[in-house]
Order: structure tokens, then C-alpha cells, then sequence
């Protein structure tokens, strides 16, 4: 038996790992060399460090483990996103280290425009809900920009237009941001030239913008769809320059278009909105001066009229001056007259005063003496009040010294934080002692209610007014009585007790049921 069983086991080929892990890679890779797989993308956290993918496409019942290339990743159309659902391409391999299978995508699109609306609507209730799409976050459009900054392909009849139509309504400066409007690298170029033209210096060699025109001509969702892109929206609501977005036909319409300024039909119509028409204003300009002109004619012929009128109504200089005239003709006569009464009579006073020098030296020496005493009582005076002032200082200046106010309230600040300490203390010893009778309590409750004793066998009798019996003499024979016991009550009649029982009752032997009445012995 042990040598059959032995050559049972040698008539088996024997493989090594990775003889049958090699036998299995390449058996899967011939079979399934190219495939195109449907599903959802699952797992999804961006490229690796090393530039690489690793995602899955699951469906409602299977798994299918997906890697992209570096160098396949930088040309896919669009970045893969998590619950997006796809078509990938590529050759189905295993990988040993893990002993599973997975797929090697070389191309990847997403499956159905379907797909790419609802990843778009999902987009837009996002920026939505985060107010991008607000209208009181948009700015007005300058009237007149010296300077139009247009991004968009430079070889492209949107350019020309733009250019043409700017020349034909307004000549003046514009700057082009050349950029992929298509591709894989349309939105991160677009979101550069956004940031780029808003980096420029105000005062620098190159003018900054005063407007920004983001441009491209029509196409279908997946042409337009870098400018979906959610780095290009939020690099548009962040513009610090008033953006107009120009982007395919009208009824078309991106992410972009939401959250700029300004929304225009096409390329041509943003040309349209950016500037206003110079013959136009020229016109009219000239229309408003002539207005001007005349109503300043007017206003001065009108003042003029007024104040024609208001010299009619005026008197005459020679009115004017009549009265002040006479008044200064009647003071003229009398001026000389009055002069020489005055003169007489200060004359007839000075000759009645008997001036000597005597009598004004004593005069002079009296006034002295006064003016000496009374400067000595001022400065005595002066004196005494600086003195008192400054004692009252001394006074009031020792009572406001801030060492007695420090000292007194460092003492309160000891105390209250005595206090608080002693406070918790005595919170937490006062809800300790509560505790603890509590728990006495507790137990003395326990200790004597009649559940424990109901509960080691005993039964508490009660008549059926619920009063509790304490004596047998207390039973009458036939009385209804209610049983207690720990879990339940049971209801039974008396058959025996202070008064004989008229008929013989033979007590049953059968159990009751749960509910009956019982009999009490």
C-alpha cells in the first residue's frame, strides 16, 4: 500500500511557484490580449508618487483590479474620477505577488455622454452649494478697459474675431494667452493663463488686464469638456479681474460660464459686451457738449436778464450819498464852534488848580507807600497759599499710593482663591456624606421591605378590600383573599377559619390554572 501510494505521487508533475504563476501570466495575456471592459472606477485616489494608477472597475456583482501607466496617464483625455463609470482598453495580466489578475489600460474614456452629465451635475451642485455660482459675488465689466486679456488658441478663427470686432468698436491694447482650448491639457493650460494674468503687476513692463476673456468655439461635451474642469471654475471665481466667458455656441454651456462674470453667447459677442462702439460714443460725446453749451448760453443769458433787472430796481449813486452827504456837511459847521468851547472851558479848569511840586511829590510818595504794603501782603499771601497747596499734596499724594491698593488687593485675590478651594472642598465632601446615606438608605430600605421576605418563600395575606391580614383568627371560612407573592399574586378562598363552613368542602388535589382561584389550608 505504501509503495503505490508513493508512485501515485511521483506520476504527478511537479511545478515551482513561479513556474505556475509564469504558466497562468502568460496563459491570460494570450487569451485576453486586448479587451475593452465597462464598469466603475472604484478606489480612485489620484496618481501614485510614481506617477502611476491603481484604481478598480467594479460592476453589481465582480471586482477587476486596474493600473495606469505614467506614462499612458499623461495622455489620457480627461482625469478618472471616483464612481465615474467608463470603457477602459487595454490586455489583461496577472501579478504574482499577489496571485491575482488585473488589467493593464492603455485607453480610457467614459462610457456615454450619460456618464460625463451626471459627473458634470454632480460638479455643479458642488460649486453650487459653495456659492460660486452666487450672483452677488459678481462684479461689474469695466465701461471702457485699456487693456483685454483673451485666452485661447492663437491659431483659431475665435481669435481673429475677437481681435477683428475689438478693432472695428474700440481699438485698443490686447493681450493673448495662447492655450490648448482641446485636449487633455486644455484646462490646466486655461487655469494657468487665468492665475497668469492675474500675477501681473499693476505697474509692471507687461500692462495688467482690465477684463479677461476666456474663449473657444463650439463643439460637443467632450471637446468643451476642460472647461468642466473644477480647477479652471474655481481659478475663474477667484480672478481678481472681471472674467467674460466665452465658450462654444449659446446653447452650449460649462462650468465656466456659471461662475464668471459675465456669460456671452460667443467668442464675437464677448468682443461685443467687452467694449462699446467709439463712433457711438464719439456721437455721442458731441451730442452731450452741444447740450452742455447750450444750456450754459442759456444760464447766462438768464443771469444776465437778472441782473439787468436788479440795477433798474436799484437808486442812483447820487441817492445814495445825498444824506450821508448833509450829516457830514452839518458836523463840518459845527466842528470849529464845539473845538473852541472845549478849549475854554479845560482852560477855565486848569486856571481854578493850584499845582506845586510839593503837592505832587507827596502825592507820589503816598501812592508808593500804599503800592508797597499792599505788594508785601500779596507776596505774603502767595506765600502762605503755596504753602497749605503743598502740604495738601503731600497728603493727598501719600493716601493714593498704589503700594496700599496693591497690597489690599492681593490680599482680597488670597482670599477669594481661599475661598474658591474652600468651596470645592466643601462641595465635595457635602455631596460625599450625601452619597453615602444615600447608599444607607438604600440599603435599610432593602433590608426591611417585605419584597425580601416575600422573596425566601413567605406570601402576604390580604382580605379583598386589599388590608392586610395579620392573625388567622382574622379568616373567616368562604372569605375571598388575595395571595402576594415575589413575583405575582394569586387570588383563594378561606375553607376554614373563625366560623364553621355550612357545606363539607372537599379540597381538590388537581392543580389550578394560572389565574384560578386557590385554596388556602
Amino acid at each position: 500500500m505504501s509503495e503505490a501510494a508513493s508512485e501515485s505521487r511521483t506520476n504527478a508533475t511537479e511545478y515551482t511557484v513561479s513556474e505556475i504563476s509564469g504558466a497562468l501570466k502568460r496563459t491570460v495575456e494570450d487569451v485576453f490580449g486586448n479587451v475593452r471592459v465597462r464598469g466603475e472606477i472604484s478606489g480612485y485616489r489620484g496618481p501614485h508618487s510614481s506617477g502611476h494608477a491603481y484604481f478598480a472597475l467594479k460592476d453589481d456583482r465582480a471586482r477587476l483590479d486596474a493600473v495606469v501607466w505614467k506614462g499612458t496617464m499623461s495622455r489620457l483625455k480627461f482625469r478618472p474620477e471616483e464612481g465615474m463609470e467608463v470603457i477602459a482598453t487595454g490586455k489583461l495580466t496577472t501579478y504574482p505577488g499577489k496571485s491575482n489578475y488585473q488589467i493593464v489600460i492603455d485607453n480610457l474614456e467614459p462610457a456615454g455622454a450619460g456618464a460625463l452629465m451626471a459627473l458634470l451635475e454632480e460638479r455643479k451642485r458642488r460649486l453650487q452649494a459653495e456659492g460660486l455660482f452666487d450672483a452677488g459675488r459678481k462684479r461689474r465689466l469695466p465701461f471702457m478697459p485699456r487693456t483685454i486679456g483673451v485666452v485661447t488658441s492663437p491659431t483659431g478663427s475665435v481669435i481673429r474675431d475677437i481681435i477683428h470686432r475689438i478693432k472695428d468698436r474700440f481699438p485698443l491694447h490686447v493681450l493673448v494667452w495662447p492655450v490648448r482650448v482641446q485636449g487633455d491639457t486644455a484646462s490646466a493650460e486655461v487655469t494657468n493663463a487665468v492665475t497668469g494674468f492675474n500675477a501681473l503687476a499693476r505697474d509692471g513692463s507687461i500692462q495688467r488686464p482690465d477684463l479677461l476673456i476666456v474663449a473657444r468655439g463650439g463643439g460637443s461635451l467632450e471637446d468643451l469638456w476642460g472647461f468642466n474642469d473644477e480647477a479652471l471654475a474655481r481659478a475663474v471665481a477667484a480672478s481678481g479681474i472681471p472674467v467674460i466667458s466665452a465658450v462654444g455656441h449659446e446653447t452650449d454651456w460649462t462650468l465656466i460660464d456659471l461662475v464668471a462674470d459675465v456669460r456671452a453667447p460667443t467668442p464675437t459677442g464677448a468682443a461685443e459686451i467687452a467694449v462699446p462702439v467709439k463712433a457711438d460714443l464719439e456721437a455721442t460725446l458731441a451730442s452731450l457738449g452741444a447740450r452742455l453749451k447750450a444750456a450754459v448760453l442759456r444760464n447766462f443769458e438768464r443771469k444776465r436778464q437778472a441782473a439787468r433787472a436788479a440795477a433798474r430796481a436799484l437808486p442812483s449813486p447820487d441817492q445814495l450819498l445825498a444824506l450821508p452827504r448833509r450829516r457830514v456837511d452839518e458836523a463840518t459847521s459845527r466842528l470849529g464852534r464845539g473845538l473852541s468851547v472845549s478849549v475854554d472851558r479845560k482852560r477855565a479848569r486848569l486856571q481854578g488848580q493850584r499845582l506845586t511840586p510839593a503837592t505832587l511829590s507827596r502825592r507820589i510818595n503816598e501812592a508808593r507807600t500804599l503800592t508797597g504794603r499792599d505788594l508785601a501782603r500779596a507776596q505774603a499771601a502767595f506765600f502762605a497759599i503755596v504753602r497749605e497747596r503743598r502740604a495738601r499734596f503731600a497728603r493727598t499724594a501719600t493716601r493714593l499710593s498704589p503700594a496700599p491698593i496693591a497690597r489690599r488687593q492681593k490680599l482680597q485675590a488670597d482670599t477669594l482663591a481661599a475661598l474658591a478651594r474652600r468651596q470645592d472642598r466643601v462641595i465635595s465632601l457635602r455631596l460625599e456624606r450625601l452619597r453615602g446615606q444615600l447608599n444607607q438608605a438604600e440599603r435599610l430600605l432593602t433590608t426591611l421591605s417585605h419584597k425580601a421576605v416575600l422573596a425566601r418563600g413567605f406570601a402576604l395575606v390580604k382580605d379583598a378590600d386589599g388590608a392586610v391580614i395579620k392573625q388567622a383568627a382574622d379568616v373567616v371560612s368562604g372569605m375571598a383573599l388575595t395571595l402576594e407573592f415575589a413575583d405575582g399574586t394569586a387570588d383563594a378562598v378561606a375553607t376554614s377559619g373563625a366560623a364553621r363552613p355550612k357545606p363539607a368542602v372537599k379540597p381538590s388535589t388537581k392543580a389550578k390554572e394560572p389565574g384560578n382561584q386557590g385554596s388556602l389550608f
